[in-house]
């Protein structure tokens, strides 16, 4: 039988499409225009680990200056997502991009240039044991590039945001649990990232350190960084009224933002509310 010339023309379009991979959707996608303002932006993304669900379809976008809360229970994804915002782990399916960067197109051997545009904050602190205060945070600068007259002038600068001034000359041991993690968020915020990712900050703190913790990543964010702080503490997160991401199971279950506060609540005023009792109680997943 002949076959029309219509005909023919389907079938090639057809063989077009089928071989056209998803990673090639991806790309396509991923040419569309970023949202001006966003830090983060989250397009569909998918983490799967050898059938196991991390993340499925998460969609969501962060814009700069945003003080955001990451909330879920054990094995809800927020590991996951947190690894794939600094580009330790690959998605499965799905567009991320961070600081104007799109994480697809960066070769591996330019992700610690990438890194430069985040600051991590981590619960265990991960400081080193035989540098002091001082040598802690020289040390982020040391290792992007900085100029010993970079080091002299920020070093001292960023411990007096953090209330370390006193301290530089100690090693870790010689600081308690608070200050320790404040050291860890010098560190992180000494190069001045767009992004700041904290992963957990109050977990090994009392209730009164984990305000002055809160107190100070709330400091950073209003000097422009974004901040995304990940948290099991629900009493705190209720209390703090920012916006709220909540996994469950891989997926975005919640999008919440909390609206009883001005962008222009001072650090004083907002550890003042922090210390009031609870409006209502919660029950911590």
């Amino acid at each position: 039988m002949a076959i029309s010339s219509r005909q023919r023309s389907r079938t090639r379009r057809r063989a077009t499409e089928a071989s056209v991979t998803p990673r090639t959707r991806d790309s396509e996608r991923a040419s569309a225009p970023l949202r001006t303002r966003s830090v983060i932006d989250f397009r569909n993304v998918t983490k799967l680990y050898a059938g196991d669900v991390g993340l499925e379809r998460v969609t969501f976008g962060v814009e700069r200056g945003e003080f955001v809360f990451l909330v879920g229970s054990t094995g809800s994804g927020k590991s996951t997502l947190m690894r794939l915002l600094i580009k330790e782990i690959e998605p499965t399916d799905g567009i991320i991009r961070v600081a104007g960067h799109d994480l697809a197109t960066i070769r591996r051997n330019k992700v610690p240039y990438f890194r430069r545009n985040i600051g991590v904050v981590f619960q265990d602190f991960k400081l080193l044991p035989n540098r002091t205060v001082y040598d802690n945070v020289a040390y982020a600068l040391k290792v992007t590039g900085g100029t010993r007259k970079e080091i002299r002038a920020k070093v001292p600068d960023i411990l007096r945001l953090t209330g370390l001034s006193t301290k530089l000359h100690n090693l870790p041991t010689q600081l308690s649990g608070g200050e320790q993690q404040r050291v860890s968020i010098a560190r992180a915020f000494v190069n001045h990232p767009p992004l700041l990712l904290a992963d957990e900050p109050t977990g090994n703190l009392d209730p009164e350190t984990s305000i002055d913790i809160m107190r100070l990543l709330y400091r950073i964010n209003r000097t422009g960084t974004t901040v995304l702080v990940a948290t099991h503490d629900q009493q705190m997160v209720d209390k703090m009224r920012r916006r709220v991401l909540e996994l469950s199971r891989g997926r975005l279950v919640r999008d919440e933002a909390a609206g009883r506060y001005t962008r222009d609540e001072t650090t004083r005023d907002l550890a003042k509310r922090l210390r009031a009792p609870s409006e209502r109680p919660r029950a911590v997943e």
